[in-house]
């Protein structure tokens, strides 16, 4: 009777096999699909350490890379040149002279292109004009602008040789003969235009120049404002005895920066020192402020006492 159960034709037994084989490649398939993952699983593992050690190698490098500059400063660093402050004539001043104030190369530049342009500056605040020049820059330098009253183009060259025919016309002043010797100190503009190649201009020049300083000590000081002392030199005398000094204890800063030896920071110095120390009883004393260098304080000598 069990045979009629479990006999099967040839295709029902081809159908069970078929069955059983399916049956068996359900349960064997998970195991064949790890054994295929597995080598992905290791794949990661590798590319996980591959990444590990890449995020090393980029961490020294961030570690000896150069700092970045800051936006807006130049790859290449240029030299810092030196910066000296003197007094200048911006109407006669060359390129040079306002590189050596600080100001760059750009702006030396458009000044040189304003007086071509604009022409003469005629006062002080007028410097302020030139296109990008900053108020600090501007307020550093003011105390050192001296604009000669009288400059006009070509003025500063062989200022000897300035007397044109159209001037010699103009001043039919008598002249000295060679070997005439005047006080420089005590001349006057009328006095001064008898000698030979001294006009109106350079007369007054040499005044208002003597008035600033308190009076001449060396014909050289006549290089200051652009004039030939070795060609003037036969022609003057000096008489020391009337040099006006500044008192430095008693002196106000006006008067102290009216002087052209002594600048505005100079001058500060001074008020400076007589508030917090006492009175000043040399020179040397001064010596000890950058402000001051040993040959400002030598052609200052001359002019300075410190009276109590």
């Amino acid at each position: 009777m069990w045979k009629d159960f479990f006999y099967f034709t040839k295709t029902e037994r081809q159908g069970i096999i078929v069955l059983v084989v399916l049956i068996l490649g359900a349960f064997a398939t998970p195991k064949l699909f790890t054994l295929f993952v597995h080598p992905k699983e290791m794949d990661a593992a590798e590319q996980k350490r591959f990444e590990k050690e890449l995020n090393e190698f980029i961490s020294s490098l961030e570690e000896t890379r150069p700092h970045r500059k800051p936006a807006g400063t130049s790859f290449r660093s240029s030299p810092k040149r030196e910066t000296r402050l003197t007094v200048f004539d911006p109407n006669t001043a060359d390129s040079m002279t306002f590189l050596s104030l600080g100001l760059p190369s750009w702006m030396a530049k458009n000044i040189l292109r304003y007086r071509s342009k604009q022409g003469r500056f005629h006062r002080p605040e007028d410097f302020r004009k030139i296109y990008g020049l900053t108020e600090e820059q501007y307020k550093t330098l003011l105390p050192y602008i001296q604009i000669a009253k009288s400059s006009e183009p070509g003025e500063t060259r062989d200022t000897v040789q300035l007397l044109t025919a159209q001037s010699t016309q103009r001043d039919t002043i008598f002249k000295y003969q060679p070997g005439t010797v005047i006080s420089l100190n005590s001349a006057d503009t009328t006095e001064l235009k008898k000698i030979p190649g001294i006009g109106s201009v350079i007369a007054r020049k040499i005044v208002n120049y003597r008035k600033r300083l308190g009076a001449f000590c060396r014909i050289e000081q006549l290089q200051e404002i652009q004039l030939k002392a070795e060609k003037l030199r036969p022609w003057f005398s000096i008489d020391a005895g009337q040099i006006h000094r500044i008192n430095l204890n008693k002196a106000s800063l006006e008067r102290m920066t009216y002087h052209p030896y002594i600048n505005f920071y100079q001058a500060k110095v001074i008020v400076e020192y007589r508030k917090k120390k006492g009175s000043i009883k040399s020179l040397k004393q001064l010596s000890l402020y950058e402000e001051f260098t040993p040959a400002d304080l030598e052609r200052l000598e001359p002019y300075v006492c410190c009276d109590l």
